[in-house]
């Protein structure tokens, strides 16, 4: 009897895992039948996912999210929430993924599964353009750094031995180094290249930054395998047919893949 109980439970078991197996796939399939692949976005987050004069959801995300859909076959369909309640959407079903430039992290992973890395960002470090005497995080000592006093980016000049002049974000922090009021400020790489994008003749640059990455990705949920193989492939395509490039630098003016 013991010897039955054993053999029917590996038998459960078995069918147990190819209904996982079965269902790790299903969201693809009725993705490519429906025609549509929905995607979570804020639409409040220039440049990456914002609205333009027309009203029109435009922005890098937007697009990157356009081009993997187009390379799945299918349509993207944006649907916009608040960053809080974003990624909680994806629980919720009510959308296939979150193109938001949602960081990879560790903790995330435990709950979710990830695409390739789309798109990089680093701490850099920020001066007037006629600032030739930083040239280097260790030249903060003893020198002045605009920075949202809570963030990484602050934490970073302090101890590179900066005093802190403490602003509400990038585009406070940019205009105390542009007016003199700060001698620098560490700050997001893409914030920048968006802010000199916008503002080419801006008399400011960048003297360093940090080796290590922090990366976004896609992010589905857990298990669904195929959708995930299915994102990373069109992922590759567009960067290796020209699509991701063109779209960086329209928003960044750089390739911001790594």
């Amino acid at each position: 009897m013991k010897w039955f109980q054993t053999l029917a439970a590996a038998a459960a078991f078995t069918q147990f895992l190819s209904m996982g197996i079965a269902h790790a796939g299903a969201n693809l399939d009725e993705i490519k039948s429906a025609g549509v692949l929905k995607i979570g976005t804020e639409g409040t987050y220039a440049p990456f996912t914002f609205h333009d004069t027309s009203g029109a959801l435009v922005g890098f995300d937007v697009e990157i999210g356009k081009a993997i859909a187009e390379k799945l076959g299918v349509t993207a369909e944006f649907l916009e929430g608040k960053w809080d309640g974003l990624i909680a959407g994806i629980d919720a079903k009510r959308y296939d993924v979150v193109i938001n430039q949602v960081g990879i992290t560790e903790e995330r992973k435990k709950k979710y599964d990830f695409s390739d890395p789309y798109i990089a960002s680093k701490a850099v470090l920020i001066v007037k353009a006629d600032n030739d005497g930083i040239t280097s995080f260790a030249d903060l000592n003893g020198k002045t750094a605009a920075q949202s006093l809570s963030s990484n980016f602050g934490k970073l000049a302090q101890a590179s031995g900066a005093e802190l002049v403490g602003t509400d974000g990038f585009d406070q922090s940019i205009q105390l180094v542009l007016t003199g009021r700060a001698d620098a400020t560490i700050n997001d790489s893409l914030s920048f290249l968006d802010f000199k994008k916008q503002k080419p003749d801006a008399p400011v640059k960048i003297v360093a930054e940090q080796a290590d990455a922090d990366y976004s990705g896609v992010i589905l949920r857990k298990g669904e395998t195929e959708l995930q193989d299915a994102i990373n492939k069109a992922l590759n395509d567009i960067k290796a047919d020209g699509t991701y490039e063109a779209i960086s630098q329209k928003y960044f003016g750089a390739d911001v893949s790594k």
